[in-house]
């Protein structure tokens, strides 16, 4: 039995590599706050989010199935959540019913761990294919809808009587008849395990059955050896049948994994909504569009992992930059600049990996790659310098970066003198504008974002922190001509009136 929740044709694999670029994008776009508000300090559903968000998807087809799966998922918080809650139930009674036994190297006790477990696992299937009777016309997405109709036509109660019978029959409480042959030396060959005979025959057909002939040999209750000699007899009898069950209650087993593994992700993205929804957060499901086209619109798109870490709302921003390949980000310090690009790559990862947007529109191209530059302490060992490490990240995301991908700069090359970090920012710049890569970059240096917006480029937007005439911030973002300052005085003001 499949599962397919994730993908539409395969399982997902939790041991998946991740990019090479994984580490970065955690740090830069702080995804670990994201991780545990999906995870609530579920150490496993923290790992299941993180591979699925870094594991990013391009195909249109397959963000749009999960999106339909996760709406349903929406719709019926807890069925999915009573599912989770079994798949985990099962993994946790076999860890319980392994432990119980101190060794599985007998065919005897590897039959005897199997049946139980079977038994136990054969009741927890009632339990899914009881929900799957009672709440499958609840849910719309094929990815569901598939799945309660593998449930239904697997576990039917033929089936489940099927199993119980033999379960009953493989304690063999009537005893084992296993015949061999005797080889070399009368060392015991070609062990054989046999059906016992039915014992509910009349005394008419036990007076005229043929019987083959038998010898009886009885075993001294002191005996230890043939006591052992006769256990080992019936240990390889009965070991092609041990290991067949071993293999289907591993085959059950595995099945429940995978269930937990992928309805780990949505039950992540159940507890993220809910976190949201409390705070009057809006989310919105994002329409992606084809890698090769530019689409950026949104209406109320907000930096996620703030709202998670502050008590009030986040200013959300209306921004369309579509058929844009650069958007430059300029304005006063602290109006939002950094926040905003962070919303820009938190969203673009959820929308890829189907999740909802923190958004109250959203709509995107699909990227084949996410890409972070940003401005890092200065190195301690004092190895290099803060330009040179700068040069050295970017020639790393440069061997990594394909076409269609998306970039976010974020005060990058501001480590030297401003003439030559607008150079080297213009010539990457336009290198990667070139190879129709996406960009999105913050930047104080007027001289970059000045000569850029005096070249008119059709494929570029300006976006500029907006500042009141009183010098608050509103955190909202305008297109708008990059101004020579930043307004540094006013942070200036701010502080030490303060502290007098």
């Amino acid at each position: 039995m499949k599962t397919f929740l994730i993908y539409r044709d395969r399982d997902f694999d939790l041991q998946r590599k991740l990019p090479v670029n994984e580490k970065a994008l955690t740090q830069d776009l702080e995804l670990n706050t994201l991780f545990n508000a999906m995870a609530l300090g579920d150490k496993f559903l923290f790992e299941v989010a993180r591979k699925v968000v870094l594991s990013s998807m391009s195909d249109l087809d397959a963000i749009l199935y999960r999106q339909s799966i996760l709406k349903d998922c929406l719709k019926n918080s807890l069925i999915v959540k009573d599912m989770y809650n079994i798949a985990v139930e099962s993994i946790e009674i076999e860890k319980k019913h392994y432990l119980s036994f101190f060794s599985f190297k007998y065919p005897s006790s590897i039959l005897h761990r199997s049946i139980g477990l079977l038994q136990l696992f054969v009741g927890i299937l009632k339990k899914l294919r009881g929900i799957a009777d009672s709440h499958a016309d609840k849910f719309e997405s094929e990815g569901f809808i598939r799945f309660f109709a593998m449930l239904q036509k697997e576990l039917t109660d033929e089936y489940f009587l099927h199993i119980q019978e033999h379960l009953k029959e493989l304690k063999f409480r009537e005893g084992v008849l296993i015949s061999g042959e005797l080889g070399k030396g009368n060392k015991g060959l070609h062990y054989l395990l046999h059906k016992v005979q039915d014992k509910k025959q009349s005394w008419i057909e036990r007076l005229f059955n043929r019987k083959t002939p038998d010898y009886t040999v009885y075993i001294h209750e002191r005996d230890e050896a043939g006591a052992r000699a006769l256990g080992e007899l019936k240990d390889r009898g009965i070991n092609t049948v041990a290991n067949a069950l071993a293999q289907s209650a591993d085959h059950v087993l595995d099945f429940f994994t995978m269930l937990r593994t992928e309805l780990a992700f949505y039950v992540g993205c159940l507890n993220l909504q809910e976190t949201l929804v409390q705070k009057g957060e809006p989310i919105a499901f994002p329409l992606p569009v084809a890698a090769n086209a530019r689409k950026s619109s949104f209406k109320g798109l907000y930096d996620v992992c703030l709202s998670l870490t502050i008590e009030g709302k986040v200013v959300g921003n209306d921004v369309n930059a579509d058929d844009k390949d650069l958007v430059m980000i300029t304005g006063a310090n602290q109006g939002g600049k950094s926040i905003f690009l962070r919303a820009i790559g938190l969203s673009q990862l959820m929308m890829q990996c189907g999740m909802f947007a923190p958004a109250e529109a959203f709509c995107a191209n699909v990227c084949n790659g996410l890409f972070t530059h940003y401005k890092r302490e200065e190195d301690t060992s004092m190895k290099s310098g803060k330009l040179d490490e700068e040069l050295r990240r970017m020639s790393d995301i440069i061997d990594n970066i394909s076409e269609n991908s998306m970039i976010l700069f974020n005060e990058s090359f501001a480590a030297t003198n401003e003439r030559e970090g607008s150079e080297i920012a213009r010539q990457i710049i336009y290198a990667l504008l070139e190879k129709h890569i996406k960009v999105f970059f913050v930047t104080h240096l007027y001289e970059l974002a000045h000569g850029l917006y005096e070249q008119r480029l059709e494929s570029a937007t300006f976006l500029r922190a907006e500042r009141q005439a009183d010098g608050s911030r509103t955190f909202k973002l305008t297109e708008g001509e990059p101004l020579q300052t930043s307004f540094g005085k006013d942070l200036y003001n701010r502080i030490f009136s303060n502290a007098g």
